[in-house]
């Protein structure tokens, strides 16, 4: 069990322990001088169960035991940190607002519906969701959002993002992010001007669309580049993960920010701008 036992410290809840993204939770929450863990939480099918999560990480036992039981772990916590999949994190909004919790979603996919539910819940919980919760990828967004204000559309927008080859989606959820933010500041609707495939004889570009490639290869942690193509020059903004860990390091971010705030749905672009104090 971790030795730290100052009551002002930040009780947290991982979802998804067991996981890339949620090991990696684990480790820096254990590290962070400001946050200790209380609660590992898996899926109910899970083989962990009952099983350290120290244990699984490194073989050293940190006095938390892997659960599936959500009620209990939102009983002794302050915030839960959550990368695993919209029904799931739809639950655990459920418990962050009944329990007046922070929780910091780094899940994609949610439906409309779903997205609406968190809505709801954030009258009571602050949730900060994000496709993508490095700092740098939040910065890209913002970036390009000041770039296609200021461009006509004369300049064609392409989005071409780079992933290991074990990712299960294409486009990936931060590529749609930063379709979607485009999108809204030239005043279109993405869901109706996305060029996701090309193939064939008839691939001519349709003007003001917002097109989309996918590489997929080796260990690329992630890259993400947005391309402004005009008739007399190209403006291009990219991205290039190195470490998986400055996901983490956003989401701590996001944390340590939320905590001060009043309930509401947040994304990474508030806390960029909003924050003027909290670190990791």
């Amino acid at each position: 069990m971790s030795d730290k036992t100052d009551k002002s410290l930040i009780r947290c809840v991982v979802a998804g322990a067991t996981g890339v993204m949620g090991r990696n939770l684990v480790q820096a929450i254990l590290q962070h001088p400001r946050c200790v863990l209380t609660a590992a939480l898996v899926r109910s099918s899970s083989p962990y169960i009952g099983t350290d999560i120290g244990h699984i990480m490194n073989g050293q036992d940190v006095g938390i035991l892997c659960s599936d039981d959500i009620i209990e772990a939102c009983l002794h916590t302050d915030a839960i940190i959550d990368f695993t999949h919209a029904d799931y994190s739809v639950s655990l909004a459920e418990m962050a607002a009944q329990a007046r919790l922070v929780h910091i979603i780094g899940t994609t996919g949610f439906s409309p519906s779903q997205h609406n539910f968190l809505t709801t819940a954030s009258r009571h919980a602050r949730i900060v969701q994000s496709a993508n919760m490095s700092l740098g990828i939040n910065l890209l967004q913002y970036l390009a959002e000041i770039v296609t204000d200021t461009l006509d559309d004369t300049f064609d927008i392409e989005i071409i993002e780079a992933h290991h080859n074990q990712k299960k989606d294409s486009p990936s959820g931060t590529a749609l992010m930063l379709g979607q933010a485009i999108a809204k500041t030239r005043n279109i609707d993405l869901n109706t001007h996305a060029e996701f495939t090309r193939c064939g004889t008839q691939t001519q570009r349709q003007k003001g669309y917002i097109g989309f490639s996918a590489i997929r290869g080796g260990n690329i942690v992630g890259e993400h580049e947005v391309c402004f193509l005009g008739p007399k020059e190209h403006i291009k903004i990219s991205h290039h993960a190195q470490d998986r860990t400055l996901f983490t390091d956003g989401a701590i971010h996001a944390l340590l920010w939320a905590l001060s705030q009043d309930p509401g749905l947040y994304s990474m672009q508030d806390v960029l701008k909003k924050s003027s104090h909290n670190t990791c």
